[in-house]
């Protein structure tokens, strides 16, 4: 696979996470105003996704989304994590953390891939830019 795709499906993978997860969380939380922001986050990683979608359609790349296994692990992290914590202040720290290796992660593969097309290296940056953003909306909850 070629570096166009792989980082084409990091987005992808890491987009949907953050669908799957969100989507997830935000049936937990009973904070009308966390909902709110969970929804709008929502809204950003699906057009990401989407996004990711298309560019690897276009180049004649096959998606490759996250396991079977990696959504019921992560779908058994979150619940055992929320079992005896559903606030938002919890809520928000577990994004927080799924959030800054997502940065992490985006800042690796943008050096790694750094002769990827342009369209590619750019929403790479703005998935790494949704989650600074992320981190810093998050806190608020905390």
């Amino acid at each position: 696979m070629n570096g166009n795709a792989e980082m084409l499906n990091f987005i992808y993978q890491n987009s949907q996470m953050g669908v799957e997860t969100i989507e997830h969380l935000a049936s937990i939380t009973e904070n009308a105003n966390f909902k709110k922001h969970l929804q709008s986050q929502y809204r950003e990683y699906k057009e990401i996704h989407h996004a990711a979608r298309e560019m690897l359609n276009k180049n004649g790349y096959d998606e490759k989304g996250i396991s079977a296994f990696e959504k019921i692990r992560t779908y058994l992290m979150i619940n055992l994590q929320t079992i005896t914590d559903k606030s938002a202040s919890h809520i928000a720290e577990m994004l927080i953390i799924g959030s800054n290796m997502g940065v992490i992660n985006a800042i690796k593969n943008i050096k790694k891939y750094q002769n990827a097309e342009p369209d590619i290296l750019g929403l790479m940056k703005k998935l790494q830019k949704f989650e600074e953003n992320n981190i810093k909306e998050l806190k608020a909850f905390l």
